[in-house]
């Protein structure tokens, strides 16, 4: 694997969004200005936009707000804290403690591939809830093996690891869980309406702001692996028009290491209440959050186009969708949700 370390390095440097002359930057190097010029070139190749002036160096467009692992502890330990107190408030029935109190292994990955695959290579080590992030991904995939566009430092790259005793069966409804999940820790630290969209994407304004995806691995009849990936677009700018090909938001400044931390509490409790529960206590915050519910939508199915009205899922996360006064359901791999106005 080739080394980082350099690059990275002038990352730290050029996140203050300052100029820094290369000269300068050559000495604390020692090396030449060609090699920075080298490191520049792999940094735009990571999807960073820079400026170079003549007489005042390197710039990056905009400041960036790095990932820091000891922020992130930090900020879980302060908000386990606060979830603690407000579960003994509410006498919830779920197991909070087991959920929250033990602070699960988190990896900072700048640079790699995909953070799913990072976790599928791992599964036989990881305990529920062990995650990591990257800053960019340079195989970032989506829902059917798609593309999916990552650029250094603008977005949120995040996996998960979840063990299901019950078997592959048991991640029926997931990906909507981890969807209310996210949106509701969204809003929470926003304040925004960002909805979700069946079966695994976050809406902000009827544009796409953010993917899931569920990847499962084990035998039947044996226990099961799901790594829940999940890209939030941040800060994004001028994305590749040949990967992002439909309409898309972007978040907005936000502490991407505080929402890492809440997003880790909020997901361990909300998957531990699905372990136990399955899906059916989410379905009233699903139609609470649901981007297109009544609204007039088309299903892609393959070749196949089907219309009708949305009308929330059911107890197996299917899709309910009203035609001619009567309301069939729909599930499957290969369906694309999209509006029909």
């Amino acid at each position: 694997m080739r080394n980082h370390s350099n690059p990275l390095k002038l990352v730290k440097i050029l996140a203050d969004g300052h100029f820094h002359s290369g000269e300068e930057l050559a000495t604390q190097f020692g090396i030449t200005r060609a090699g920075i010029n080298r490191y520049i070139k792999i940094l735009r190749g990571w999807g960073l936009s820079l400026s170079s002036i003549q007489g005042k160096g390197y710039c990056l467009d905009s400041p960036l707000d790095l990932l820091d692992i000891q922020k992130i502890h930090d900020y879980s330990l302060s908000h386990n804290r606060s979830l603690q107190c407000e579960a003994t408030s509410k006498l919830t029935k779920y197991n909070l403690n087991s959920a929250t109190a033990k602070m699960r292994q988190i990896e900072l990955l700048p640079i790699i591939d995909s953070t799913n695959q990072y976790l599928l290579d791992r599964v036989n080590q990881l305990q529920s809830g062990d995650c990591c992030i990257a800053e960019f991904q340079s195989k970032a995939r989506g829902r059917r093996g798609r593309q999916w566009f990552a650029p250094f430092g603008s977005n949120l790259y995040y996996s998960m690891y979840w063990r299901l005793e019950q078997g592959i069966a048991a991640a029926m409804g997931m990906s909507l869980v981890v969807g209310i999940t996210v949106a509701d820790t969204l809003n929470k630290l926003t304040g925004q309406n960002i909805k979700v969209k069946w079966p695994n994407d976050l809406y902000l304004n009827d544009k796409k702001l953010a993917g899931i995806l569920v990847e499962l691995t084990g035998k039947a009849g044996d226990m099961a692996h799901a790594i829940i990936g999940i890209g939030i677009n941040i800060m994004m700018k001028n994305p590749d028009n040949s990967v992002v090909n439909q309409a898309w938001a972007n978040l907005g400044k936000v502490d991407r290491n505080l929402l890492v931390a809440n997003l880790i509490d909020a997901l361990q409790i909300a998957l531990t209440k699905f372990e136990q529960s399955g899906l059916a206590p989410f379905i009233t915050d699903w139609n609470r959050l649901d981007n297109f519910a009544n609204r007039k939508v088309k299903l892609l199915i393959g070749d196949e186009v089907v219309r009708g009205i949305a009308k929330g899922i059911n107890d197996q996360g299917a899709l309910l969708l009203e035609q001619d006064g009567s309301t069939k359901a729909y599930i499957g791999g290969e369906i694309s949700l999209r509006s029909d106005s």
